[in-house]
Order: C-alpha cells, then structure tokens, then sequence
C-alpha cells in the first residue's frame, strides 16, 4: 500500500493503460506540454511521446468528434475536457455520436473511449467553471457515467473506464485532486456499476458519490456523537447506479437522505428517491430527502460559495428530519 494524492492515482491509471495497451492515446488543451491544468498529466508526455499524449486546439467540439472518429478506428482515446461546463460545446459529439454508434450500427462498432472532466465548485470558479452537470449525461442512453471519490477508486475506475467497450464520462472533482488516500501498488479495475458501503449503519442511509462523500462521511460522525448510526453508500458509478446495493441498505435502515453537490432540481438523487419510493415502498418509514446546492448559478465569492454547497450540517439537518 502507498499512500497518493487523487490527482496522482489518475495519472498512474493513465501511465498503465498508455504501457499496457498501444491503442490507448491521449489529448485534450494542455494535456501534453503543460501536463494538464490540474497537473494530472504531468510527465506522460516525456514517458509516451507526442504520438501518444497530444495537445489540441481550444475546441471541445472538434476534441470529442475527433476522439468518436478515433474510437470508431480502433483507438481508446481518453480526452480532457478543461472544465465539465464546457462539456455543452461536446454534446452533439458524445450524445448523438458516441453514446448511438452500437445502435446505429447494429452493433457492428463499439466506442471505446473516455472523457475526463473536472466538476464542482470549492474553489471560488464561479458559475461557468463550478456546475456538475452529471445527470445530463446519465439520461442519455449508451452512455456510463463514473464520478470517483477517493484516489483508489480514481484509479481502478479510470482503468476499467479505459478497457471498456463503450463510452465512459469520468468525471473528476478538482476540489479534491489533492486528496490523500491508500492505493494498492498494481490494484486492478473496480467494476463500473457496483457502489461501495463507506461507513455502515442502522438508523439511515446516506447515498452520495463524487466529493460530497467526504461530506455524508463527516456529517455520520458528528451524528454517531448523538446516537445516530447512520450508513453512508458511495455509488462511485451513477449510470449504471447500483440500485440493489441502496435497496439493501434501505431496508435495513428504513430512511433514506441523498446527497450531491449539483443543483437538486431534476438531479441524480431525483432519480434515485422516485426509483426507491417505487421498488423500497414498504421498506420505507418516513420521506425520502434530498441535499444539494440551490437552483441557482454557483456565485464566484468564496462567502457565498460555501453557503451555496451543500455542507455537513444540511445533511445533520435532513438526518434529524427523517428520523423525527
């Protein structure tokens, strides 16, 4: 076991796949001379060369149409999108391209390839730079959607991600690229679709994924203080969701709250709350809540940001409500 920062555990998935695979390539803006944005692609340049690891224009657009054509040929490309809000210059691209190749070919091609993209806000970005907007690529079908929480599941979805068939958005938040976290040295591929029990429970369920599992995490302490056991399930993949693993964990515990950090209206956790009051109807011994930031862009003063995430005590708060 070694410990790494979230960022590192990315870019050792990246490092693997580019030494084990020769189809896997890799480009995006700054991904190459300047190792990325974040500093996630730092040193793949000089290891892979310019034939491997490129750098692009400024063009989401024309970044993900290449990486679909690329995809179609033969290659797994993984692509960076600088910002997840600059995914909206990528749709066409991954919603009517990539995500219906298999089916607009009966299934003759596949399109192997990954787009990575930092979301959330926590870091004073402002509106066009902070948006999870996650859940519009979980409604589009043939698409998967991972969003990791922790350097281990960065790294062991990041490669599952990469040897997968079909398209994959990975979605990173930068607010946590410098997390620490324990990696197994040469830890294989975490199974896309399979959420992992993080804290367990008796008297809740918290569901989250992404960053906001840090905060579930920490809001289940300060509960434990009162008598509270909340457990806390980390989806790690939000399509496909794990939904038998939040079933079994409600039927235990008989309340649910879910958590994320994007906007609440028409969110993952919408999703998740109409499913479970459908198939956990009898499971269920109070409403099913919902925690996330406001309808409403993510403003740029570090004041009024932390006041527009959701924290620990929104999610204490909506515990407490569940369970009066």
């Amino acid at each position: 076991m070694t410990e790494v920062r979230y960022a590192k555990a990315v870019n050792m998935a990246l490092d693997e796949a580019l030494t084990e695979d020769p189809s896997v390539i890799l480009f995006g803006e700054d991904v190459a001379h300047a190792g990325g944005p974040f500093g996630v692609t730092r040193g793949l340049l000089d290891k892979h060369g310019e034939l491997r690891v490129r750098d692009t224009p400024i063009s989401e657009a024309t970044i993900t149409g290449a990486a679909v054509g690329a995809a179609m040929s033969g290659l797994k490309p993984v692509v960076e999108i600088m910002f997840m809000d600059f995914a909206t210059l990528a749709m066409d691209a991954m919603v009517n391209q990539a995500a219906k190749a298999r089916f607009m070919f009966g299934g003759q091609c596949s399109v192997p390839m990954v787009l990575r993209m930092p979301h959330g806000g926590g870091v004073n970005a402002g509106p066009q730079h902070s948006q999870c907007l996650e859940a519009w690529f979980a409604h589009v079908p043939g698409l998967k959607v991972v969003v990791p929480g922790t350097p281990a599941d960065a790294y062991g979805l990041l490669k599952a991600a990469i040897a997968d068939p079909d398209p994959v958005v990975f979605v990173e938040n930068k607010a946590i690229y410098s997390l620490k976290g324990e990696l197994e040295t040469g830890e294989g591929e975490i199974e896309i679709g399979k959420a992992r029990t993080v804290r367990a429970g008796r008297d809740v369920t918290i569901v989250s994924y992404g960053a906001a599992v840090r905060t579930a995490l920490a809001a289940a302490e300060a509960l434990s203080d009162s008598g509270i056991e909340a457990e806390v399930l980390d989806l790690r993949t939000i399509q496909p969701w794990d939904e038998a693993a939040v079933l079994a964990s409600l039927s235990h515990t008989h309340r649910l709250v879910i958590l994320h950090e994007a906007v609440t209206a028409f969110g993952v956790g919408a999703e998740i709350a109409a499913r479970m009051a459908d198939i956990g109807f009898d499971e269920l011994d109070a409403p099913i809540l919902r925690v996330g930031a406001p309808f409403m862009p993510a403003p740029f003063a570090k004041s009024l940001e932390s006041q527009f995430l959701p924290d620990t005590e929104d999610v204490i708060t909506a515990v407490k409500q569940v369970l009066a």
